[in-house]
């Protein structure tokens, strides 16, 4: 189970006392932000995507979408989401679950500069009724970034 995966990952990383269960979905951004309390760019979204056959990673504030005029320039390819099929097999987690704790070997996993505007973010854990209370430096220490990249916008309202 995913959720069981990215918690021994968290304890490894002595972070599982931050896990979250709840009764109620985390699903998406509106969800997870209703569950936590907090608002909707408090939410860690993981972004899953193929670069070079590979899956990658990208976790971003909430209220922020995918620039993909940034993208490019960063990755010299267009965005391509992975399928749930493809989310599945290549990175482990399922829609709604996605995080970067306990995720197969091989996928990178970048932090987006829209994060940097708060103190606490909450990614999910592997599970749509989960998530993980962090500051930005424990994200950093949990998620085995390979580094910061500023590939979004903001949303509009």
């Amino acid at each position: 189970m995913a959720f069981d995966k990215a918690y021994e990952f968290l304890k490894n990383k002595g972070l599982e006392d931050r896990v979250k269960e709840f009764e109620l979905s985390t699903a998406t951004v509106e969800l997870a932000a209703i569950a936590n309390g907090t608002d909707e760019g408090s939410i860690a979204k993981s972004l899953t995507f193929l670069v070079d056959e590979k899956a990658i990673m990208i976790l971003c504030a909430g209220d922020y979408k995918i620039d993909n005029p940034k993208y490019k320039a960063e990755f010299h390819t267009k965005a391509k989401m992975l399928s749930r099929d493809q989310l599945l097999e290549m990175v482990g987690h399922d829609i709604g679950g996605v995080c970067p704790f306990g995720i197969k070997e091989g996928v990178k996993v970048y932090l987006d500069e829209s994060l940097k505007t708060h103190e606490i973010v909450y990614p999910a854990c592997g599970s749509d009724n989960s998530a993980v209370k962090l500051s930005i430096a424990e994200l950093e220490k949990a998620s085995d970034y390979d580094k910061w990249i500023d590939v979004c916008k903001e949303m509009e309202k």
